[in-house]
């Protein structure tokens, strides 16, 4: 039985960027090429990358783990509500560190884990999971417009898109719809107060 569900969402890509030097902001592509590191010339890309304060818990900060984290997608809709927070016209995609934006794929930054975002030359991403405001776009938003930037953190909570891998390496371009395929596999409800195995 197959593991993954093609759904009938379909998500256009309406921006590319890559972050090629030093600091956050991302330069606009108009295709970018993936390899199995993540979008060639990212900063960000790499097989592997050293753990940071997101997972702490598992590892200690700088030792080298899988980089799951290649690309960060965010949604134009999104983009769109935050700036309405902030009172903006606009969130350029750059100042976040963008790898892509994408429309009509509803809730975005929700999609489940492991979730698929293939293209039709077979290009593919695994979403691994919702990714986190942090301060650092506030800085980038600041310099553009002073007295603004410090709201992006609230502005962006549960809209700050889906960090990403690739499975399947190719090629995407402005315009490109990538098909979002699901884990077939009911969300996870333990019960509560059940002994761990072993235990009395």
């Amino acid at each position: 039985m197959p593991a993954l569900k093609p759904t009938e969402y379909r998500a256009r890509i309406t921006w590319l960027g890559r972050v090629s030097e030093t600091g956050l902001r991302s330069s606009l592509l108009e295709r970018a090429d993936l390899d199995w590191t993540g979008i060639v010339g990212e900063r960000h890309g790499g097989l592997t990358r050293p753990s940071c304060s997101r997972v702490v818990a598992q590892h200690p900060k700088g030792t080298e783990i899988r980089n799951v984290r290649q690309l960060s997608i965010v949604s134009a809709e999104d983009l769109a509500e935050i700036a309405r927070q902030m009172e903006l016209g606009a969130v350029d995609p750059s100042w976040l560190g963008a790898s892509m934006v994408v429309s009509g794929l509803p809730d975005l930054t929700n999609v489940p884990p492991s979730s698929r975002l293939q293209a039709e030359g077979g290009a593919t991403l695994v979403v691994d999971m919702a990714n986190r405001p942090c301060h650092l776009p506030g800085r980038e938003i600041e310099r553009e417009h002073p007295g603004i930037g410090a709201r992006f953190k609230a502005a962006a909570a549960g809209r700050r898109g889906v960090t990403a891998w690739v499975e399947r390496p190719g090629m995407l371009s402005l315009g490109s719809v990538l098909r979002l395929h699901v884990p077939d596999q009911p969300a996870w409800t333990p019960q509560p107060e059940l002994p761990l195995e072993g235990g009395a």
